[in-house]
């Protein structure tokens, strides 16, 4: 045993000299370009993406652009695979202790995991990650449910929940749960482990060029087997045309946020191939209803009677997001979507009601919407247009995405659109988080407030019962539709761009892509 613990010794030694080693004399990826060509790139994959991650700290952000990056940095204790179906990833296995009364899980870890640093994980990083995401507001629809986390052992840490909560399996693979190293962020602080973050997953972070790129190297000590790509780029091109350009000459590898107009011009090159691939996600409008005029049902009405959401749905997204009547995707399980009917295009009801709030004369507003995505633009240019048509003035705002996520966040906008994505592939995830009244600030960026909801969403949370728990989100889902915090657009698709010489790329459900499971061929 003695021998034993030398060698780990040893290797842990080791592994903080090559990572110092590694940082010392670390040199910025080859990458250079001449007329939008690559000249020369070694082992490396690269991946336009329309904005910066808002946070490279999984606990400090909800969104997908940032998990996108972060994903393959991090780890989670629990990998969803492209089923949404739980298996392990840093615990091997886990159980609850009643399975009666689902508050208490076991969770049991994986050995010879090592952080980029060199620290070899424990089970007190596993404890740290979980206690600080629980109190963490950005992902308290996700995390805040756990009451604590304790170190039963070397290899086995106990989750106690506030109350039974059954799919909160599912939730550990959520990536505002990603385990972090105690130790970096005890003595780098909060803000410089977003700079320099400090995971486990199979890429680590070498470079960031503020507003350009952000660069990763493998990681030679992964535990979860082969990576085939050296290095990782994701390039920051806003533009979608540069993006789509910067694709077929070959200078990036993969197209992120590819736009429904483009597909053909996809199709149609020798040298790329289209991915189009139903997600987990909608896209949605949201009114802030805490403060006038939105606070009145009969305007909100009026606004869902004034939208012509199926033309739309179609002159934005030609086809490639298909219409949805509720707040979940057809994929996710106990999605109402088919159940609940659509407000029908109605201008002249839109002014009885607005005449009935006492806005005869119409009123003016803001749309905040997100540079690089034009689709969002698009939206609010039809909505601006259409709502003109019945005496409302709406102004339009276009923001780059952190900026965007944070007056979203602060209630600034009256109107903004968005996407949701169902990580977890459970109801929970996609109602609890937009719509309970405790996420204000977090995933509930209409600033809805409803106690039946509330209440119904607790309930679903502690029902063992799926038919029991299926009947509840119908209830929820029709409720959202009647009181109307939302407009509801689109199931989200996910279209990807890709060279012909990405092997092994796969589009997941949730959006968040295994990148480090792909390879480049000659």
């Amino acid at each position: 045993m003695a021998r034993k613990r030398f060698w780990v010794k040893v290797l842990k030694i080791a592994l903080r000299l090559t990572v110092g080693a590694a940082l010392i004399f670390s040199m910025p990826l080859v990458f250079t370009s001449c007329g939008g060509q690559v000249v020369e790139r070694t082992d490396t994959l690269i991946i336009g993406i329309p904005s910066m991650p808002a946070n490279l700290d999984p606990t400090l952000t909800n969104d997908v652009p940032s998990a996108r990056v972060t994903f393959q940095i991090y780890d989670t204790l629990i990998d969803l695979d492209y089923d949404m179906m739980p298996r392990p990833n840093l615990a091997t296995s886990w159980e609850w202790v009643d399975p009666q009364n689902p508050t208490q899980l076991r969770v049991f870890l994986r050995s010879g995991v090592f952080f980029h640093n060199g620290d070899e994980l424990t089970a007190s990083d596993v404890a740290f990650s979980l206690n600080r995401a629980s109190v963490a507001p950005a992902i308290s629809a996700n995390a805040g449910m756990i009451q604590n986390a304790t170190v039963v052992s070397d290899n086995e840490v106990l989750i106690t929940l506030e109350q039974p909560f059954v799919p909160f399996i599912n939730f550990l693979g959520h990536r505002g749960l990603a385990i972090v190293s105690e130790r970096a962020i005890t003595e780098m602080g909060v803000d410089a482990h977003s700079q320099a973050p400090v995971g486990s997953g199979p890429f680590r972070l070498t470079n960031i060029v503020a507003g350009d790129r952000l660069e990763l190297t493998r990681w030679e000590h992964y535990w979860g087997g082969d990576v085939n790509i050296e290095n990782m780029i994701f390039r920051i091109l806003p533009d979608v045309q540069t993006r789509l350009i910067a694709l077929e000459t070959g200078e990036i590898d993969i197209m992120m946020v590819l736009q429904p107009q483009d597909m053909s011009r996809v199709q149609a090159h020798p040298d790329l191939r289209l991915f189009q691939e139903p997600t987990v996600g909608t896209q949605y409008i949201a009114f802030n209803v805490s403060r006038p005029p939105f606070d009145d049902i009969r305007v909100r009405h009026a606004v869902q009677y004034a939208l012509d959401t199926e033309a739309m749905v179609q002159a934005v997204f030609l086809g490639a997001h298909p219409p949805v009547t509720g707040p979940l995707s057809p994929r996710v399980w106990a999605s109402a979507a088919d159940r609940l009917e659509p407000f029908p295009f109605n201008p002249d009801r839109a002014r009885e009601l607005l005449a009935e709030a006492g806005l005869s004369n119409g009123f003016s507003t803001t749309f905040m919407a997100t540079q690089g995505l034009p689709q969002t633009l698009d939206i609010a240019e039809i909505m601006q247009n259409m709502l003109g048509q019945v005496g409302i003035d709406v102004t339009v705002q276009a923001l780059e995405w952190g900026a965007f996520l944070e007056a979203s966040n602060r209630g600034e906008p009256d109107i903004i659109t968005i996407s949701w994505i169902t990580t977890p592939g459970d109801p929970d995830h996609g109602l609890f988080g937009p719509f309970h009244s405790s996420t204000w600030g977090g995933g509930n960026r209409a600033f809805f407030s409803d106690p039946v909801v509330d209440s119904l969403l607790e309930a679903g949370r502690r029902e063992t019962d799926p038919v029991l728990r299926a009947d509840i989100y119908y209830q929820i889902q029709r409720i959202i539709r009647d009181e109307s915090p939302w407009v509801f657009l689109a199931t989200f698709s996910e279209v990807v761009g890709v060279r012909n010489n990405v092997q092994n790329f796969r589009v997941s459900p949730n959006m968040i892509h295994r990148f480090w499971q792909v390879s480049l061929t000659g």
